[in-house]
């Protein structure tokens, strides 16, 4: 997965696509992408000011505020840690093996470093994690669909 999202990418990416699921059981595949393929996108055709090459970006913590950037993933050994850069330096890590089901909150101000990663408990109808569900697990907050 770090090969894929951060060493094989020139500059950055412009969505992910279904392409991280290939070796994934179909089953669970269908249940998050209902079913829907796409590759993921590269940012390419980029143009800067100066008409140099676009580069990688390198975010800090100097440079975050004027990248004008919400978010922050950190791939770490034990699962991805979760950043909300507008109210957190450090976040809750998400483990490897969590249910690909499992709906996040995501509003900042609930991924505290101080807590686990904050899940919203799933209504009494969603089957088990063991069982594939049919359709995606839906967030309480509506978001724009990813565009294709």
């Amino acid at each position: 997965m770090c090969r894929h999202l951060i060493d094989d990418v020139a500059v950055g990416w412009d969505e992910l696509g279904t392409d991280l699921l290939d070796n994934a059981p179909p089953a669970l595949v269908a249940a998050l992408t209902g079913g829907e393929q796409w590759p993921s996108r590269t940012l390419d055709h980029l143009i800067t000011p100066d008409g140099s090459p676009p580069v990688r970006m390198s975010v800090t913590d100097e440079t975050a505020d004027k990248q004008d950037m919400q978010w922050g993933y950190v791939l770490n050994k034990e699962g991805v840690e979760g950043i909300s850069l507008l109210n957190e330096d450090i976040g809750p890590v998400v483990d490897w093996d969590t249910d690909p089901h499992t709906v996040f909150n995501d509003h900042p101000s609930a991924w505290s470093s101080l807590d686990p990663a904050p899940t919203i408990r799933a209504s009494r109808s969603t089957p088990p994690p063991s069982a594939p569900a049919a359709t995606p697990a839906k967030a309480s907050t509506p978001r724009p669909a990813a565009r294709r």
